[in-house]
């Protein structure tokens, strides 16, 4: 398991940047990497796009790939971070969107959340369904999943 700190020390020996764009985790990974010392060298900043409209005006994202696959998508995590990859000019853009609960939102149950991760070559998209967390719980949770994930990337490049 990685730690912020290390994904912060990896993106300085790689030279890497990063930014965000977060929904359902309202800038709690932005903020994570924020609290290390020396993020300022690698975190170009993010996008908290709470509400659907904030998805389409900052992060550009398509209503009508809204309208077809809701903001609880895949196809949604990648637009968001393709999108703010490219208006950040980053290296590695994270998005997070979903349903932190307590109820189901567009038929998606309560845990569903899809992220991406996008780079200059590509974007990866994720799926998880978590069970029993408590919504803090489950934004925290994504946030140590994505860091994971993200410098997994990082280190294959």
């Amino acid at each position: 398991m990685q730690t912020a700190k290390d994904l912060i020390e990896l993106c300085k020996d790689k030279h890497a940047t990063v930014s965000s764009c977060e929904s359902l985790t309202a800038g709690l990974f932005t903020s994570t990497l924020a609290s290390i010392p020396g993020a300022s060298a690698v975190l170009k900043g993010g996008f908290v796009t709470y509400f659907t409209e904030m998805k389409q005006v900052m992060a550009h994202v398509e209503k009508d790939l809204i309208d077809t696959f809701g903001v609880v998508s895949g196809e949604c995590a990648k637009q968001m971070a393709q999108n703010t990859r490219e208006i950040t000019q980053s290296d590695y853009c994270v998005s997070f969107t979903g349903n932190a609960g307590p109820d189901a939102m567009e038929d998606k149950p309560a845990g569903c959340v899809f992220c991406a991760i996008a780079s200059k070559d590509a974007v990866k998209v994720y799926h998880f369904q978590y069970q029993g967390l408590e919504r803090n719980e489950l934004r925290m949770q994504v946030v140590q999943d994505m860091i994971n994930n993200l410098a997994e990337i990082i280190m294959k490049e």
